[in-house]
C-alpha cells in the first residue's frame, strides 16, 4: 500500500498494546503505547516523521525547519531525526528563550538543533508559520537546502503514520480478540486524527468492521474544524492511490471539552487524568496532549457515552520530556 512513497526507519515499531483498568460501567481501556516510539524520546511524532523525512531526503534537503510550542514534542522528535539522518535541524520555538534549558528544549539541543525563539505565544500557531517561512527563506538564500514540515507535521505526507498506525493497530486487535467501539486520540494540530480516519475508511473498504474513531480536541482550530479533516484524510488517500472520497463529514468526530481555557493551559480533569494514570498505571502523560486526551476519555466513559462491556482503546501520544519543564506536572498531594 505504501509502496509509491518514500519511508524512512525511525520509530520502534509496532508499540504496545496495554491493558488498562475497568471503568464506570464495566468498560475496559486499552492503551496503545505510542509514547514508546523510540525516537528521541518516542511520541506519536515519528510516525510522521517516517514519511515526512523520507520525502525531505528524496527532494535532496540537507536541512529540516519545522516550528511549535515552547515545548513542542514535534520538534523534539524532528531533532532527533535529523541527527539519526544528519540532517541540520532548525526549530522555530514559541516563547521567549530560557536561562536553562528543559523538557523538549534540552533535549533538542542535545540532538544538535538550532533553537529559533520567537518571543510569539504558544496558541498564535499563524504568526509562528509566518516566521517559519521567513526562515526557510533565508535559509535558501544561505544554500541550506531546507525542508520545510509544518506545525505538528500535519500534512497529508505526515498524516499517511497514522494511516499505516491504524493499521497496525487493527492487527493487534484483531491478534486480541478485541472488537473496541471507539478509538481515542488526542488532537491538535490534526494529522494523527486525520490519518486514523483515513486508515479507518481504508479498513472498512476491505471489509471490515471498524470502531468509531474520536479526537479529544486540544487546540482552538481543530475544535473549530481547522484543518479540514476529511480534505487532510482525503489528500493522504491520494498519495497511495487509494480513493479520496472514502472519508466523509460524518467520519469525523471531535470532542472540544476538554481544552480548559486555550491551547497549552492545563485543566483539573487533565491533571486528575495524569495523576490517575501515573499512580495506578506507571503511565506518564503530559498536561497539553496526552492527560487532556485521557480526561476526555475518562468524561466520556462517566457519562454513559459507551455501552456497558464495551473495549476503548486509547492512543497515548506521549509528552514524556514536558513533564520535566517548568510547570510541566503537578503533584497530588
Amino acid at each position: 500500500m505504501f509502496d509509491s512513497v518514500p519511508r524512512c526507519h525511525l520509530a520502534t515499531l509496532p508499540t504496545p498494546l496495554e491493558a488498562g483498568p475497568e471503568l464506570d460501567g464495566g468498560v475496559r481501556l486499552w492503551v496503545k503505547r505510542d509514547d514508546l516510539t523510540g525516537l528521541g524520546g518516542g511520541g506519536n511524532k515519528a510516525r510522521k516523521l517516517e514519511f515526512l523525512c523520507a520525502d525531505a531526503l528524496e527532494r535532496g534537503a540537507r536541512s529540516l525547519v519545522t516550528v511549535g510550542a515552547a515545548q513542542s514534542n514535534h520538534c523534539r522528535m524532528t531533532a532527533a531525526a535529523g541527527a539519526v539522518l544528519g540532517l541540520e535541524v532548525h526549530l522555530v520555538l514559541a516563547g521567549d528563550r530560557p536561562e536553562v534549558p528543559a523538557g523538549n528544549q534540552l533535549l533538542s539541543q542535545l540532538f544538535g538543533a538550532h533553537l529559533h525563539f520567537t518571543g510569539i505565544d504558544d496558541s498564535r500557531w499563524g504568526e509562528l508559520e509566518i516566521y517559519r517561512e521567513q526562515l526557510i527563506e533565508s535559509l535558501i538564500a544561505d544554500g541550506a537546502a531546507p525542508y520545510g514540515i509544518g506545525i505538528g507535521g500535519s500534512s497529508p505526507i505526515g498524516a499517511l503514520g497514522y494511516v499505516a498506525g491504524f493499521m497496525e493497530l487493527m492487527t493487534d486487535l484483531e491478534r486480541a480478540g478485541i472488537e473496541p467501539a471507539a478509538i481515542i486520540t488526542t488532537s491538535s494540530s490534526g494529522g494523527t486524527h486525520a490519518g486514523l480516519v483515513a486508515g479507518r475508511a481504508l479498513w472498512q473498504a476491505r471489509g471490515h468492521a471498524v470502531p468509531e474513531v474520536i479526537a479529544v480536541g486540544v487546540a482552538k482550530g481543530v475544535n473549530a474544524g481547522l484543518p479540514d479533516i476529511v480534505a487532510l484524510a482525503g489528500e493522504a488517500l491520494a498519495l497511495i492511490g487509494a480513493d479520496t472520497g472514502l472519508v466523509t463529514a460524518d467520519d469525523v468526530v471531535v470532542d472540544p471539552r476538554w481544552m480548559g481555557p486555550d491551547y497549552g493551559h492545563p485543566t483539573p480533569e487533565g491533571d486528575a487524568a495524569i495523576d490517575l494514570a501515573a499512580r495506578h498505571h506507571g503511565w506518564i502523560m503530559d498536561r497539553t496532549y496526552s492527560g487532556k486526551g485521557l480526561s476526555g476519555v475518562l468524561g466520556m466513559i462517566a457519562e454513559g457515552r459507551f455501552a456497558p462491556g464495551s473495549d476503548i482503546v486509547f492512543i497515548h501520544t506521549g509528552g514524556t520530556p514536558a513533564v520535566f519543564a517548568p510547570g510541566g506536572a503537578a503533584v497530588a498531594p
